[in-house]
This record gives C-alpha cells, sequence and structure tokens, in this order.
C-alpha cells in the first residue's frame, strides 16, 4: 500500500497522511486508515483498467463536443448507503428540492457554485467544457476518510470522525477534486514526480479560488486553506493544505507534521506518492500565492486567467516539469497583457520567490 493513489485515480487525503494515522494512531485510528487505503487502491486498479478500456475506444476531444450542449449545470447526486459503490441510488437530480441529508444538498450546492466559477469566471460549460454531468457520490463506504475524483465523478466518504469529518462540508475539497477532472480534459499532466505535483498544483488554486469566488474574498483578504471544514475536533491545525504557507497546514500527534515544501531548497525526493505529487505541490501552490498577492484584488481575475491559458497552452507537455511550466506561465502573462507588464512581472517574480529560475 506504497502508493494509495496513482492516476488516475485522484484522492484528497495522500497515502503518507494515512500511514502516518496507522503508524501513530490507536486501534480504532489504525482500522480506519488501513481500511481507507485499501479502497484506495482497489479502486486504483478497477479505474485503470476502466480507463485502459477508455483509450483504446477513443474518445472525442472536448473542445469537437463543445457546441452540442447548450451551458447549463447538470447536477446527479448519488447515495452508497456506506457501501463501496460509485453506482448508489440518485437521491438528487438537477432542479429537485433540497433533502433532509447533509452530505445530499452539501455535494449539490458545491457542485453548483463550481460550475458557476468555471463558467462566469472562465467561460467553461462544465468539467469537460462540453456539459458534462457533474455526477456524485456522498457516503461512500465506512469510516471513508477520504475523497476523490476517479474519472468519471466525485466521491465522498463521511470521514471516521476521529481524523477528518462529513468530506462533503468543504468547498475547497469539493472544487479541488473537480479540478482534477478540469486538468484530465485540458492536460494532461502526468501524475507522477514534477508534472504530478503541478497536476495537484493546479487542482488546490482551483480548490481556493471557487472558495474566495463564492466568499468575494481578495487575495489578502482570504486564508487559502485547502479543507479547514474536514479536520475533525481535536485535530491540531488549520486544514490538509496551504497554499499560502506550505508545511503549516497541521502539527498533530496522529497525523503527524505538515511535510510540504515551499521553496526548491527543501524539495523531497521520494518514491512514495508518486514521486511527492502532494508533497511537492507546495511549490507552485507558493508560487501561485505570491502571484497573486503581488497583483492583488481577486486571485481568480489575473493570476487565476494567467494559470488556466497555461494549463489550455498548446505547449504544455505530459511530463512538464516546474521549470518548463514557469517559463510558460510568464510566455501566457506576456501574451495576455504585454511584455514587461505587471502581470508577467508578478509570474516571473512568483516562481523566483520559490527557487524556480526562468
Amino acid at each position: 500500500m506504497s502508493h494509495s493513489c496513482r492516476n488516475p485515480l485522484h484522492c484528497l487525503v495522500p497515502g503518507y497522511v494515512l500511514r502516518e494515522i496507522v503508524r501513530r494512531g490507536g486501534e480504532s485510528e489504525r482500522d480506519a486508515a488501513l481500511k481507507t487505503l485499501g479502497v484506495s487502491a482497489t479502486l486504483r486498479s478497477a479505474r485503470a483498467q476502466a480507463e485502459a478500456r477508455r483509450a483504446g475506444a477513443g474518445r472525442p476531444r472536448p473542445a469537437a463536443l463543445a457546441g452540442l450542449t447548450p451551458p447549463a449545470k447538470r447536477r446527479l447526486i448519488r447515495d452508497s448507503q456506506r457501501e463501496e459503490t460509485t453506482m448508489g441510488t440518485v437521491v438528487r437530480s438537477e432542479g429537485a428540492p433540497a433533502t433532509s441529508d447533509a452530505a445530499v444538498d452539501e455535494a449539490y450546492d458545491a457542485f453548483g457554485v463550481t460550475w458557476d466559477f468555471f463558467f462566469e469566471v472562465f467561460a467553461r460549460n462544465s468539467i469537460d467544457n462540453a456539459g458534462m454531468v457533474m455526477d456524485g457520490t456522498v457516503h461512500f463506504g465506512v469510516d471513508f476518510d477520504n475523497a476523490f475524483w476517479d474519472g468519471d465523478q466525485m466521491v465522498f466518504g463521511d470521514g471516521s470522525g476521529r481524523v477528518f469529518s462529513r468530506l462533503t462540508q468543504s468547498l475547497s475539497v469539493c472544487a479541488h477534486e473537480l479540478g482534477h477532472g478540469v486538468v484530465q480534459f485540458d492536460g494532461p499532466l502526468v501524475y507522477q514526480g514534477q508534472s504530478g505535483a503541478l497536476n495537484e498544483h493546479i487542482a488546490d488554486a482551483f480548490g481556493v479560488m471557487v472558495d474566495q469566488w463564492k466568499q468575494g474574498q481578495t487575495a489578502d483578504q482570504a486564508d487559502w486553506l485547502v479543507g479547514k471544514e474536514i479536520l475533525a475536533e481535536g485535530v491540531s491545525g488549520q486544514a490538509l493544505r496551504s497554499v499560502k504557507a506550505p508545511g503549516t497546514a497541521y502539527d498533530d500527534d496522529l497525523l503527524g507534521t505538515d511535510p510540504q515544501p515551499d521553496h526548491m531548497d527543501r524539495f523531497v525526493r521520494t518514491f512514495d506518492d508518486n514521486g511527492g505529487v502532494h508533497i511537492n505541490s507546495g511549490i507552485p501552490n507558493r508560487a501561485f500565492y505570491e502571484i497573486a498577492s503581488n497583483l492583488g484584488g481577486h486571485s481568480w481575475e489575473r493570476a487565476g486567467r494567467i494559470l488556466y491559458a497555461t494549463l489550455g497552452h498548446p505547449q504544455l507537455r505530459e511530463t512538464t516539469d516546474f521549470r518548463r511550466f514557469a517559463r510558460l506561465n510568464r510566455s501566457v502573462a506576456s501574451g495576455l497583457y504585454g511584455a514587461k507588464s505587471d502581470e508577467e512581472q508578478a509570474v516571473q517574480a512568483g516562481w523566483e520567490a520559490v527557487g524556480v529560475k526562468l
């Protein structure tokens, strides 16, 4: 179980966090973490087989389909009823009234906010830019301390209550995982090493931007936290990750200490976590915060537009590393706002602040 979340299954809570719980926790904490690790591994295998079948059949590119479906939210929430299935009973669909189930309604609302963000900010028609149904499953498994995008839909556990609580409570968690879907359709970025860390970084950036957009916060007003609502009572920490200050999100007897670096001098070389995709994403995360902070105003207006255009740029490669991405980021800023513009200079300064030389 040394690699619990390999592409294309994108888990919010990385395997190294769950393994810390196994190592440090009591019997109940160990049992819940081991179960989550085991289920994630099983889902990863099944998802890889499904992706292989899809690749063999071929798939139209979203750009070719974008005009076929009028832009409109289409949400579908399923209840797995604590079974380990993503084909549970549909309990709320688009336009249906609220239910008495908090997880169902939280997921439905978060999907709506995320759809609105991508449409209103980037004129994007759903996750694939072609009107894809936003499909989600809640109440997945028993004591499942994770949430994930499986390539087709969003899946939420309820948490064990000992480390993580109901994962539908967090808009940034939902937007992060749906952000993996956007990366999947606009990228791709191989989920390994620096390209995988960029994949995680972009999903984190989408997560915090959607949260800030919903609250109308400027870059200096926002907390830049991912998953601040999901830490269970008694856990010592602010959130699962901090985009503003990687390495400071938590310091807990059970979770351990947040291992994310914020500079290339502290880049972590590891075979774990697909080459540190959740760990080293702290470096581009901090760079994005620096860019948005230097520009001021709302993060999604200039910094976010530059990031989104970089993701969709034809020169983005599957194995793009931090330096290549940073150079492309700067080139996009120059193309959008002009050579030597404030935006181009902010991008340059942001990446240099984390030790990435352009």
